[in-house]
């Protein structure tokens, strides 16, 4: 019941447009949530069927154990059924995608990770390498929106690889995603660029908040010694550990993928200028209406990384 009220909480939201595509969207995302909750309820009453318990949190029978992890994979947007959120995504305004990208995935991930001590690790696994391939897609995209989207997929496969072995780790990778994509969703919103052109003249307005998204395009691609490689490296470290190295190396270089466009997206905004733009032609000067939670998410973009130690200490 709470992950539906969540669900019909947002539609208002994403609807707000009057648009189409903001109406198409909104249909998408309810029909695509709709189905994995039945799937939710479909593998708790098989549990119940054949143990007679209702709680999902000890399931023994691997046929419900499958139909949850499936339902949540469909929840979340995990490869292979993440072809639904690119498209919401395009069709929402900036703010209401920060919204889905961010907001919207905490109560599946806690529930997931409420029963991830029983649910399939091969299918994580393989979903987890999937996602990080597909997560890759982005490179060919030049909506800020789908980037952002099929960041989203890349980021929850290294979240899902790790949640079977050491759920702590899965929350410290959710936790800095939520940061660092809050953080650059405000910066797009402040500087109205919804496509790589449009990002281009971004150094031209606010040169000191281009320089910023440069950083924090770095840590979304896990570059040290920025937020972003805390978790990929304590992750890769882990599945080492479990004796999985091939899939680590096989996670690093599908990691790759999705470091070619956040470099490109860093050259385009720092490199690159339409020749025929002139500062008396755009509104170089913006008004001081930015946000003080757009320095704070910046800062933990970029510094994090010293406080590995004492992260290791506490694990």
């Amino acid at each position: 019941m709470g992950l539906e009220i969540n669900t019909l909480a947002i539609i208002p939201l994403m609807t707000k447009m009057h648009h189409p595509r903001a109406t198409e969207s909104a249909t998408k995302y309810f029909l695509t949530q709709a189905t994995a909750s039945a799937l939710i309820l479909f593998s708790t009453t098989i549990n119940a069927w054949m143990t007679g318990e209702w709680t999902i949190m000890n399931m023994t029978s691997p046929t419900p154990t499958v139909i949850l992890t499936l339902a949540l994979a469909i929840k979340l947007g995990i490869a292979p059924f993440h072809l639904w959120l690119p498209d919401v995504l395009q069709g929402l305004n900036m703010l209401t995608c920060l919204i889905l990208s961010t907001w919207q995935k905490l109560a599946p991930m806690a529930l997931m990770m409420l029963t991830s001590h029983q649910l399939n690790t091969n299918l994580l696994i393989a979903m987890a390498l999937m996602s990080t391939i597909i997560g890759g897609w982005g490179l060919n995209q030049t909506q800020m929106r789908k980037i952002m989207a099929y960041s989203s997929i890349a980021h929850l496969g290294w979240m899902i690889l790790v949640i079977s072995f050491a759920p702590s780790l899965a929350l410290l990778n959710l936790l800095i995603y939520l940061v660092l994509t809050s953080s650059m969703f405000l910066m797009l919103m402040t500087l109205n660029s919804t496509n790589t052109n449009k990002l281009s003249i971004s150094w031209l307005k606010t040169p000191t908040l281009a320089a910023s998204m440069m950083v924090t395009l770095m840590a979304l691609g896990g570059l040290p010694p920025t937020s972003g490689f805390l978790p990929k490296w304590l992750i890769l470290q882990e599945m080492t550990k479990q004796h999985l190295g091939t899939l680590s190396a096989l996670m690093a270089m599908s990691a790759l993928l999705s470091l070619f466009f956040y470099i490109r997206l860093s050259y385009t905004i720092s490199m690159t200028s339409p020749p025929n733009i002139s500062n008396s032609s755009l509104t170089w000067r913006k008004k001081k209406n930015l946000t003080y939670l757009i320095p704070i998410l910046i800062i933990m973009s970029a510094t994090m990384m010293p406080i590995t130690p004492t992260l290791l200490l506490l694990n």
